[in-house]
């Protein structure tokens, strides 16, 4: 039985919504600022939800939460965390296909996407401050903060996989 698209449309409100909480709330220090969790539930959303729903849930969730804090950022938000989560996608479908484990996708297609965003804001960061010294510094700390997803999203992931509460929600 498919998921009816009332409750894909439930599930992208939800997974937006805590994709917004996830980067506006749910911070880890660092010397020189924090990374958010944010970049988990992109992935986690499109892990659970496709290409469709979970790009929306993840890229929109993410730009809502700079609408709300970081303005600036919106545009290009919107455009990074969607491709990210795109790119994310497209790996992880062909890898789990290729390996026959789901969890090898996940981590190489959630490492893509982070490679993807840091690119991203590199990009956006050089053009909108005119200068490549604030997004040059800004690289690693969106790595890790990409790798901190990535093991986030991965680890529930393996979760849901395992108590099957992905079956459930898919059916």
């Amino acid at each position: 039985m498919k998921t009816s698209i009332t409750k894909k449309l439930v599930l992208t409100a939800l997974l937006m919504a805590l994709t917004v909480v996830a980067t506006m709330f749910i911070r880890i220090p660092l010397p020189l600022g924090y990374i958010n969790l944010g970049d988990a539930f992109v992935l986690l959303s499109v892990f659970m939800l496709g290409p469709i729903y979970g790009t929306i849930a993840g890229g929109v969730g993410s730009a809502l939460a700079d609408l709300f804090g970081y303005i600036t950022y919106a545009p290009g938000t919107l455009v990074i965390k969607t491709a990210m989560a795109l790119i994310s996608y497209l790996v992880y479908k062909v890898l789990s296909k290729v390996t026959k484990k789901a969890v090898i996708g996940e981590i190489v297609g959630g490492i893509a996407g982070a490679i993807i965003m840091a690119f991203g804001y590199f990009v956006y960061e050089t053009l909108f401050f005119e200068t490549a010294v604030v997004a040059i510094v800004n690289v690693p700390w969106n790595l890790v903060q990409g790798a901190v997803g990535v093991a986030i999203s991965t680890t529930l992931m393996r979760i849901f996989s395992t108590t099957k509460i992905l079956d459930r929600l898919q059916k």
